[in-house]
C-alpha cells in the first residue's frame, strides 16, 4: 500500500523527527537520496551538466546540497537562484565549496543542462508559479534535458492535486519520506513523471490512517474473493444487472461480460436487451420485469445504457448493496440514496458528477479529491471518480480517499466503464464491501486494459477478456 499525507502532517512528523537528529540531518538523508536518485537517471555523473533552479527555503536547501555531492563526483552544477536574498544559506555554501556555481546567464546554462533538478517551490507553494518563475519554467522544459522534480513539481498543489497556475512538468519527482496526495491524484499526478520515494525515518511519526492511498498487487491479492471446497454458484455471489434498452443493447452485454468474468457465481439479468445478452452469453439467467422477482441476488448493477427506462428506483428499493452507473445517475436522488439501508455505490466520470454536483465538468477535472469527498458526503454512499486517475470515497470522511492509476489512455473507449461497473458488481456481490469492490475493481480494470492495449487501441470486449489475466497476475504469489 502506498500512503499520501497532507502537508500540514508532513511537517509535523518532520518536526518530531528532527527534534531527534543534530542540525541538519534531516536535509543531508534527503540532499544524499536525491543526489543518488539523479545520478541513476543521469548514468554517467564525471562531466554531466546539471542546472538547480532554486527557490526559496527548504526545499531549494535540499537541491543545493544534492548540488554539492554531485559536484564532488565530477558533474559541473549551476545553481540558477529566483531569491538570492532568500537561499537556503547553508546549501548554497556546500554548493559553492564543492565547486558549483551560481548562473551568470541562466538561459544559456539551460540550453546546454543534461538534467535540471526543480527545487523552485516545495510541498507548502499554493497557486501556480510566481510570474518571475514562469520563464525559467518555460525555458526549463523547453531546453530538452529530462527536468527532476525535489519533493513535488513547483506550481502544484500537494494536499489537493489541483493545479491552479503555471507549474513546471517534470520527467520524474524524487519525494521525500512519504507520498503526497498531489504526487497521486490528478492533474498535478500528470506534472509528476515517475515518482521516487526516499525514506528519511518519517515513518515512525506519522499516523495509522493516511489522507490518500494506491492499492498494490499484494493488497488487491488479499482482497479477492476465492471459492472454497464448499461453494455453489450461490455462494460465490449472484449478481443481478439491470442495463441496456432497444437502442444500447451491447451496454447490457458489456456489464454482464463484467461480471462474469470477475468471479460472480451467476449472473441475472433484467432488462430489454435480454436477446443479445442471451445470444452473446447463454449462461445468463435472463428475468422479466419487474427486477424484485428476479431471484435471490447478493448485489445489484444498474443503469448502464438504461437511456430513460425504468429500474433504478427499483433497485433502490431493495435491501442489497446496489452500484448505479451511467444513465442510473440522471436525476438521482440524495435523499433516496441515503435513506437506503444498504450499501449504495455510485461510479460516474467527470461529467456525470458534475450533474450530480451542480457544478462544471471543469471544476470536477481541476478539483478531483474535493469532488468525489463532496458526492460521498452528499449522497452518504461510496463514489467511485473514473478518470485517468481514479478516486473512491467513502462516504466516512475519516477514511483515506483510495487513488488508482493502473489504467491506460486507451481504456477511454464506448463501453469500458459498462465493463467496469459488472466487474464491480460482482466483486460487491462476492462479498466485498462497496470501498473495497471499488478499489480493487478499478485495479483489476486498469490492468486488463493495459494488458489488452499493450499500447495499442482495443475495444471494451478486450477489457473484458483480459479480466481473468488480470486476475491471476494480481493474485500470483
Amino acid at each position: 500500500m502506498r500512503h499520501a499525507y497532507r502537508v500540514d502532517t508532513v511537517r509535523q512528523a518532520e518536526a518530531a523527527l528532527m527534534s531527534r537528529l543534530p542540525e541538519g540531518a534531516l536535509m543531508q538523508r534527503a540532499a544524499a537520496g536525491l543526489a543518488a536518485a539523479v545520478a541513476g537517471l543521469l548514468q554517467r555523473v564525471y562531466g554531466a551538466r546539471v542546472v538547480l533552479l532554486v527557490g526559496s527555503g527548504d526545499n531549494g536547501g535540499d537541491a543545493l546540497h544534492a548540488g554539492a555531492r554531485l559536484c564532488r563526483r565530477g558533474a559541473r552544477v549551476d545553481a540558477v537562484l529566483l531569491a538570492p536574498d532568500k537561499a537556503h544559506k547553508g546549501g548554497l555554501d556546500a554548493l559553492l565549496k564543492a565547486g558549483g556555481r551560481v548562473a551568470d546567464d541562466p538561459y544559456q546554462v539551460l540550453a546546454s543542462a543534461d538534467l535540471v533538478l526543480d527545487g523552485v517551490t516545495g510541498i507548502g507553494g499554493r497557486g501556480g508559479l510566481r510570474p518571475d518563475a514562469v520563464p525559467l519554467a518555460r525555458a526549463a522544459r523547453g531546453c530538452g534535458a529530462p527536468v527532476v522534480a525535489v519533493d513535488l513539481p513547483s506550481g502544484v498543489e500537494a494536499d489537493t492535486g489541483e493545479v491552479r497556475g503555471e507549474s513546471l512538468r517534470a520527467d520524474a519527482t524524487v519525494t521525500f519520506g512519504t507520498y503526497k496526495p498531489g504526487l497521486l491524484i490528478d492533474p498535478a499526478h500528470e506534472y509528476a513523471g515517475a515518482v521516487r520515494l526516499i525514506g528519511i525515518g518519517l515513518e515512525p511519526y506519522l499516523p495509522s490512517v493516511p489522507d490518500a492511498e494506491a492499492l498494490q498487487h499484494a493488497d488487491v491479492a488479499r482482497l479477492l474473493p476465492r471459492p472454497t471446497a464448499e461453494s455453489d454458484k450461490y455462494r460465490r455471489g449472484v449478481i443481478g444487472v439491470v442495463a441496456g434498452s432497444v437502442r444500447y443493447p451491447g451496454a447490457a452485454v458489456l456489464a454482464v461480460a463484467g461480471a462474469l468474468r470477475a468471479g460472480a457465481g451467476a449472473v441475472r439479468y433484467v432488462g430489454p436487451a435480454a436477446d443479445a445478452v442471451i445470444a452473446r452469453f447463454p449462461e445468463t439467467l435472463v428475468h422479466g420485469w419487474p427486477p424484485a422477482k428476479a431471484g435471490r441476488v447478493q448485489a445489484w448493477v444498474v443503469g448502464p445504457g438504461l437511456g430513460d427506462g425504468p429500474g433504478v428506483a427499483e433497485v433502490l428499493d431493495t435491501d442489497v448493496p446496489v452500484l448505479v452507473d451511467a444513465d442510473g445517475l440522471r436525476a438521482l436522488d440524495p435523499a433516496a440514496v441515503r435513506a437506503r439501508t444498504a450499501a449504495t455505490l455510485l461510479t460516474p466520470h467527470a461529467g456525470e458528477a458534475a450533474a450530480l454536483l451542480g457544478v462544471s465538468r471543469e471544476e470536477v477535472e481541476g478539483a478531483r479529491l474535493a469532488s468525489v469527498r463532496r458526492l460521498a458526503e452528499t449522497y452518504g454512499a461510496t463514489v467511485l471518480l473514473k478518470g485517468s486517475t481514479t478516486l473512491v470515497a467513502d462516504p466516512d470522511p475519516r477514511r483515506p480517499v483510495r487513488v488508482n492509476a493502473t489504467g491506460t489512455s486507451w481504456l477511454a473507449t464506448a463501453g469500458s466503464g459498462d465493463v467496469l461497473s459488472g466487474l464491480t458488481g460482482s466483486l460487491l456481490a462476492g462479498g466485498l464491501e462497496p470501498f473495497d469492490a471499488a478499489s480493487v475493481g478499478a485495479y483489476l480494470h486498469g490492468l486488463a486494459g493495459r494488458m489488452a492495449s499493450r499500447g495499442a487501441p482495443l475495444s471494451a470486449h478486450d477489457v473484458a477478456d483480459a479480466i481473468p489475466r488480470a486476475w491471476r497476475d494480481t493474485a500470483a504469489p
